[in-house]
């Protein structure tokens, strides 16, 4: 059995796989709803912003102390040869940035936090 933290919507679900080591044909199993992982505290009172998939970072188009509005982009993501938007999910104030431009992210790093 392998198990995965897998998030979708920047929601992370705790999945499990099982793994059968005979070639048969695929047998429904009934399996219960997999349970969202608890949530990483957010680093100084913040919101974490992750990065939802693997990639490289194309641009910051914010700074440590800016505002930031619902919606705004935060920054651009290429992943899979398309750019991506990562946008504020609240109102608030950029705490830290710790991505830059060119930089390399794996599924679930840390790139900005507001608060």
């Amino acid at each position: 059995m392998k198990r995965y933290v897998i998030t979708v919507n920047g929601v992370a679900y705790d999945v499990t796989v099982d793994e059968t080591g005979a070639a048969s044909a695929p047998v429904p199993a009934a399996a219960p709803a997999a349970a969202p992982a608890p949530a990483a505290a957010p680093a100084a009172g913040g919101t974490q912003i992750t990065s939802p998939m693997p990639g490289s970072i194309l641009d910051v188009k914010v700074n440590v102390g800016d505002s930031v509005s619902n919606g705004q982009v935060l920054v651009l993501l290429e992943a899979m040869k398309m750019e991506n938007e990562i946008c504020s999910p609240a109102d608030g104030k950029v705490l830290s940035v710790n991505v830059k431009k060119g930089d390399s992210v794996d599924t679930g790093s840390l790139m900005v936090v507001i608060g």
